[in-house]
Order: structure tokens, then sequence, then C-alpha cells
């Protein structure tokens, strides 16, 4: 591996753990008032799994907008339905892997609270989750594509997201 291309890497995957930290603390946050809120019992308390499901979808739309327009930006990405299924799908297994961490936490080992919900679903759950979206994101969803015959390589990608 070239330097460039080293740092290149080391850039791209520091943008994607600075979106994967922002997503962290959305996901916290929105998990943590669903099942928690500020006196120890939230609205979904008794449903840990679906107050995560809920925090998940809504840190997985950060980390869509913050890899495509910021670790991903140097892309070449035409407008594919394709790419947005797979961006789905991999983030199903994401969310699978999270709530199997907090779900076996809690009705395996039944550990109850907000430490070891935490623990379970937002530390290891989503550590998990963030690696797995890392190897699949780099190679299916956002891969580099060569433009277009004709197309200038210069010129900005203006495909939606």
């Amino acid at each position: 591996m070239t330097r460039s291309a080293a740092q290149k890497h080391t850039r791209q995957a520091g943008a994607f753990l600075a979106i994967g930290g922002l997503a962290f603390l959305v996901d916290a946050a929105v998990f943590n008032l669903l099942a928690f809120w500020v006196t120890g019992h939230g609205p979904l308390y008794d449903q840990p799994v679906v107050a995560k499901t809920i925090a998940i979808v809504v840190a997985s739309l950060v980390t869509y907008v913050g890899n495509r327009y910021w670790t991903f930006n140097d892309r070449h990405l035409p407008h594919r339905w394709s790419r947005y299924a797979l961006f789905v799908v991999f983030n199903l297994v994401a969310i699978g892997l999270q709530l199997g961490c907090l779900a076996f936490s809690r009705y395996v080992l039944h550990l109850e609270g907000p430490i070891p919900d935490n623990i379970a679903g937002t530390l290891i759950g989503q550590t998990l989750a963030t690696l797995f979206r890392y190897l699949t994101y780099d190679r299916f969803v956002f891969p580099h594509e060569e433009p277009a015959a004709g197309q200038d390589e210069g010129a900005p990608v203006t495909s939606a997201p």
C-alpha cells in the first residue's frame, strides 16, 4: 500500500469512526429516553428490544447521511436502488447483532436496568454492528465505481443519496 493510499484509508476510517461515534450518541440517547427516561422507567422500559430498534433506526439514518457525504464522499456513486437495498439489508443484519446482544443479556442472563442494557445493547452490540457496517459499506454500499466513458472524473457527483 502506498503512502497516499494509507493516508486515504486512515482518513476514511477516522471519518467512519467519527460518524459512528455520533450515531452511538444518538442511539444511546434515544434508547435511554425510551427505556429509562429520567425516572428510571421510560415508556418502553418493559420493551427494551422495541426501544433499541427505534434508536438504531434513527442512528442508521445518521450513519447513512454521514458516510455518504463525508466518509465516502470521494466515491463516484451513480444512483442505484440496489445501493439502498444493500444498505437496508446490511443494517438489518447490524440491527440483529445489537438486538441479539441486548436480548441475550435481558432474557437469557436476566440482567435488567440501565447499566446492563447499555453495556449489552449499546456498547457490545453497537461495536459489533459498527465493525460489520464498516466492512460491508466500504465494499458493497459505497464501492468506488469508475465514471462512465465521457464523464469528467473530476465533476461533482450529482446523484441522489
